[in-house]
């Protein structure tokens, strides 16, 4: 991974709203001040670093997980590694977190996102980009039991807004506003 790389990401992600365009400002200034971008220890070293959310959806639904650590309900994802490409993070972490891997292509970030981690390992930054997977409801998932609770598909209608992220809603809304459904 090429902090290039990651600032282009970044830069891809056409802002919905004020807030977001202050979590991209935030970013691309982070990506540019030459820090450590990804997680070294476990949970927070360095305080803020870079993780891939993918939210996987089959028409007005989402698959989330009940995450044991943030104690919320989640897209699923992952911290990105040394020298991983954030489009990675997300092939990697699919096939480790739900055992299947993705049946198109990954494109650009939907979505940017600064947030401060709630639960058991409260405290530090995440920067998160917001990648779209396809697939089916139908589709055999293998969860891992020891990182989720459960995992459970919801109308977009139906999600748990005050035990989730707080950009969840948000990033509704952006899907539902770039025709990203399938």
């Amino acid at each position: 991974m090429h902090r290039q790389d990651i600032r282009n990401e970044i830069e891809s992600i056409e802002p919905l709203d004020l807030l977001e365009v202050e979590h991209r400002a935030d970013a691309l200034a982070w990506v540019d001040s030459g820090v450590g971008l990804v997680r070294l220890t476990k949970p927070a070293t360095p305080p803020k670093h870079l993780v891939s959310y993918f939210a996987v959806l089959d028409g007005e639904s989402i698959l989330l997980v009940n995450h044991t650590n943030a104690q919320l309900w989640l897209p699923t994802g992952g911290h990105v590694n040394i020298g991983e490409h954030p489009r990675e993070t997300v092939s990697r972490e699919l096939l480790e977190e739900l055992g299947f891997l993705p049946s198109h292509e990954i494109g650009p970030p939907l979505m940017v996102s600064c947030t401060v981690t709630s639960g058991r390992t409260a405290g530090h930054t995440d920067v998160s980009l917001w990648y779209v997977v396809h697939a089916k409801q139908s589709q055999v998932l293998k969860f891992d039991d020891s990182e989720f609770a459960s995992v459970r598909w919801f109308p977009f209608l139906e999600l748990p807004l005050a035990r989730s992220d707080p950009n969840l809603s948000r990033f509704v809304e952006k899907v539902r506003s770039r025709k990203t459904l399938k």
